[in-house]
């Protein structure tokens, strides 16, 4: 796919990223653009948790307008590049703790569901389970149950690659592409002593089950062993 780099006024050969395993990641001097399958209303929901997490302490590359005002463009989007090193989710344990509580009020965001909507509906942002083995699914349900009703945004993949320290010290958090309203436990397994929990599992399983087939029947294993 050809990014649409007059949408923002961006000139020169794209770079790929690293990472990007389900969206295609490219650099363009100082911008990053990136495949998507959210929706413009999905993108925009992003400006104001990342107004959160600034007052968190965490760095956010907001999604940009392209000259047409739109933040998606023939399913791209557009955001300022973040240089940095990958850090320790166990750094960054105190500041999302903080971006928890301030950004409890907000809304689910457009077409998500949470680990406890999908108990009783069966789609979601990447979460088809229409699309899962009934046994399955009866599974990934059970380990649910345990994360309960308490709800916030979460950034919902959160790994040293997406955790950025730049020379001057500022920490970036990148790749919001799974954010939504859910279950705190989603972030905190990150930085956790303990093995991640079952729901934080059965989510893998379930968001990866039709983009990364492979890697989903391989953690499903420990939900059909």
């Amino acid at each position: 796919m050809t990014p649409p780099l007059g949408a923002w006024g961006l000139t020169g050969s794209p770079v790929p990223l690293p990472g990007g395993h389900r969206n295609t990641v490219l650099r363009v001097g100082n911008h990053v653009l990136k495949t998507t399958r959210r929706s413009e209303a999905a993108i925009a929901w992003l400006l104001p948790v990342a107004k959160h997490a600034l007052e968190s302490g965490l760095n956010v590359p907001v999604p940009m307008r392209s000259h047409d005002g739109s933040f998606v463009v023939e399913g791209w989007t557009c955001e300022p590049f973040c240089p940095g090193r990958p850090t320790s989710p166990v750094h960054i344990a105190d500041r999302m703790t903080r971006f928890h509580v301030s950004a409890s009020n907000l809304p689910q965001r457009d077409g998500f569901a949470s680990a406890h909507d999908l108990l009783t509906c069966t789609k979601g942002g990447d979460v088809d389970l229409d699309a899962m083995l009934e046994d399955l699914v009866t599974r990934l349900r059970a380990a649910w149950v345990s994360v309960g009703r308490d709800s916030t945004i979460v950034h919902g993949d959160l790994n040293a690659a997406n955790i950025l320290t730049a020379a001057d010290g500022t920490v970036t958090l990148v790749d919001w592409d799974e954010a939504r309203r859910d279950a705190p436990v989603f972030d905190t397994a990150a930085w956790s002593d303990a093995p991640s929990p079952a729901a934080t599992l059965a989510w893998e399983v379930a968001c990866s089950w039709q983009i990364e087939p492979s890697h989903a029947r391989r953690v499903a294993q420990l939900f059909t062993d």
